[in-house]
């Protein structure tokens, strides 16, 4: 088994890591660059969460041998290595091999590798990927020209501070610092960025994520905050249609003012190609005009314009699109929400749903989550569920919270997570420990992370579901997990009292904190910063608690979801109308479908038949009767399919609800039949004007 967990653990983060970028990214619209890029960042990230646990019992495996070797006598021992295997004494407890048992050499390579290629991606190559997915350019070289340029005042800054500092330690005779050391000054400066943005993250994460589902149990509480979304996401969209439609405007007078020989009539097409399809087709390609153009009569637009534009095109385009997405996604949301509500007062124990679903599901697993159980699930344990989760969690906010504030005592060890893997280190429970390992730090992971996909500046960062979430917040969100892992698992380590700058012992490292180096060069960091700093957790979580973030959005016009707010109440009310349009447009819709469906199998084979028999059985000699005999012919017939025809009709009728007018109604149904009848073969509840009555 030496290595065979790594191995597994490597695969499954490389999938997980993958089917979060496909919820999220669009693998077939976006640059494959930038795909590759999200997804190196968001799986290294993962992985160190990950493989931080067999870190840890290999090294409390290795501090076993360690001290057995040290304590063994001097004939009978057999030591080749520092850390070498030896015969333990009788009073020592006997070392087992850990079954995910890693051997010596790898994981710091390991480590070293993975650390710097995500310090790689997060301060050099993302960045500059970002400059590049958000140019406007029409062409490589362009974009690049456009992402070194944006960039240069990012990278310019990078280098004057460090060129400040070489000089500092040049001029000042009492420092001399080794390569080793201005890599460790590199990596503190790195973390502390780090940590600083860390503790805001987890102080709201803390809060907020066993409060979400404490709230998720309420009955009531999600319909109404999905109420408030909706009206919200309305405004969103009309501002996003509006947005298109003035960019849409833009294009249009570019494409007919440049004409099909111009030179940057190939710069105009490339913007056309990023338009709607509808779009594209009102305006054309401007191929059959063949009026040259001349500079000195029209001006035109310059490159640099249309690469404005371009970028503009690509914006709107994206967002137009996601906010479609999106109101669909939350109306399903909503629609099942209000059957929920519904079916909370049923007593036949069976959950029924307004709507069908649009795709087809399983039927194993319609099998399995039939109505009844769904009804069990979704008005009884669901809520029962979440309560006991939200204690749960709750739970684990309040240890991570007392351990954050007090991690850096050892005598007496007041860490409850210190606490935990010192008692199961007694008896090298390895797989206590690993377990406990893994929990801790995925959720410290989860508070984090999960805070990360919450968050939206404006519209320049926001990571949205269902393959909406652009370039740009791709890229940007890989930043930011690889600036925040390494700190996270530094934290978690240190609350664990893994870290020897910590736990002050003189005991072997863990192989992630040998990467660090010893952060002893900046005592000020060392001894200060990272112990004082995360204390202000206790703060933010008070602050989450009382909503006070939200409370002063709310004061700058960014209307957020609160209970006791008079814009809130609006924005629900408001929300629930949109809803309720909606929901009466689609049964609206499917009772037209149903409508069609019914005359299809009601008179769609009849009629067939029908004329199949009388094609039959007409004689040809029948063509040379006198006309007196060809109309009473047809009128036996008229009057044999009058009520088929009146059913015909009255299932032809639009779905659309009409307005009632009591002065045309009669209640004779055949005076009504011959009232709309017109001579010429038509019927007046068909034509253009009784359709759109109530419009």
């Amino acid at each position: 088994m030496s290595g065979a967990a790594l191995g597994l653990e490597i695969v499954f983060v490389f999938f997980l890591a993958l089917f979060l970028l496909h919820r999220y990214g669009d693998f077939k619209k976006q640059h494959r660059l930038v795909i590759v890029g999200t997804l190196l960042a968001w799986y290294l990230c993962f992985l160190i969460v990950f493989i931080l646990p067999l870190d840890v019992s290999t090294t409390i495996y290795n501090r076993c041998k360690h001290a057995a070797a040290n304590s063994s006598p001097p004939e009978s021992s057999n030591v080749t290595g520092l850390y070498a295997a030896a015969t333990p004494v009788p009073s020592q407890r006997p070392c087992f091999k850990p079954w995910s048992y890693i051997p010596d050499g790898i994981m710091p390579i390991f480590w070293r590798v993975v650390y710097w290629t995500s310090q790689f991606l997060t301060w050099i190559l993302l960045p500059f990927m970002q400059s590049y997915a958000r140019s406007g350019g029409f062409s490589i070289t362009g974009k690049i020209k456009t992402a070194l340029i944006e960039n240069a005042i990012y990278y310019g800054t990078y280098l004057l501070i460090f060129g400040a500092f070489l000089i500092y330690v040049a001029v000042n005779p009492h420092l001399h610092l080794e390569w080793n050391q201005l890599q460790t000054i590199g990596i503190a400066a790195a973390n502390t960025w780090g940590l600083f943005l860390l503790v805001l993250l987890l102080g709201y994460g803390l809060v907020e994520i066993p409060r979400s589902y404490w709230n998720g149990a309420k009955r009531g509480y999600l319909l109404m905050k999905t109420y408030f979304k909706a009206a919200k996401l309305m405004t969103e969209k009309a501002d996003a249609e509006e947005t298109l439609e003035d960019v849409m405007e833009e294009v249009r007078k570019v494409n007919e003012s440049i004409k099909y020989n111009h030179p940057l009539r190939k710069c105009v097409d490339t913007i056309l190609k990023k338009c709607p399809v509808e779009y594209q087709e009102k305006m054309g390609r401007n191929m059959d005009d063949y009026e040259d153009f001349d500079e000195k009569r029209n001006t035109y637009p310059s490159e640099k314009s249309l690469v404005k534009l371009h970028k503009q095109v690509i914006y709107s385009v994206q967002r137009h699109r996601r906010t479609q997405v999106q109101w669909q996604i939350l109306l399903e949301q909503a629609f099942y929400l209000e059957d929920v509500a519904k079916n909370e007062t049923s007593a036949t124990c069976q959950f029924v749903h307004t709507f069908q679903s649009p795709e087809p599901e399983n039927r194993f697993i319609q099998y399995l989550y039939n109505p009844t159980v769904e009804w069990y699930w979704e008005c009884l344990l669901r809520p029962w569920f979440y309560r006991i989760l939200a204690v749960v969690l709750s739970i684990f906010s309040v240890i991570v919270v007392w351990s954050e504030c007090t991690f850096f005592s050892t005598t007496p060890v007041l860490s409850l997570f210190a606490v935990f893997i010192q008692l199961a280190e007694k008896t090298y429970n390895y797989i206590y420990i690993e377990i406990a390992c893994f929990l801790s730090i995925f959720f410290l992971s989860i508070c984090v992370y999960s805070t990360v996909f919450r968050i939206r500046v404006f519209n320049y960062y926001y990571l949205a579901s269902h393959h909406q979430t652009d370039a740009y917040s791709l890229l940007f969100s890989g930043m930011l997990f690889c600036r925040l892992t390494p700190p996270l698992c530094l934290n978690f380590l240190g609350l664990t009292h893994m870290d020897s700058s910590i736990s002050h012992k003189n005991t072997q490292p863990t192989a992630y904190t040998s990467i660090m180096g010893s952060m002893k060069v900046l005592s000020f960091i060392a001894d200060g910063f990272y112990i004082y700093y995360p204390m202000l957790v206790v703060i933010l979580c008070i602050a989450t608690y009382f909503s006070l973030g939200t409370r002063c959005l709310n004061l700058l016009g960014f209307q957020q979801f609160m209970g006791d707010n008079d814009m809130t109440s609006d924005l629900v009310d408001e929300g629930k109308e949109l809803i309720r349009r909606e929901k009466r447009k689609r049964q609206r819709q499917e009772e037209g479908e149903n409508r069609r469906r019914e005359w299809k199998e009601r008179y769609g084979h009849s009629r067939e038949d029908s004329t199949r028999n009388r094609n039959v059985h007409v004689d040809p000699k029948e063509s040379n009767f006198s006309d007196i005999s060809t109309n009473r012919s047809a009128s036996k017939y008229t009057r044999a399919s009058n009520r088929t025809e009146r059913d015909r009709i009255e299932l032809l009728q639009d779905a659309e609800p009409l307005d009632f007018n009591a002065e045309t109604f009669t209640d004779d149904p055949l005076e009504s039949e011959s009232e709309r009848y017109q001579p010429d073969g038509r019927y007046l509840s068909m034509s253009r004007t009784r359709i759109f009555d109530d419009v």
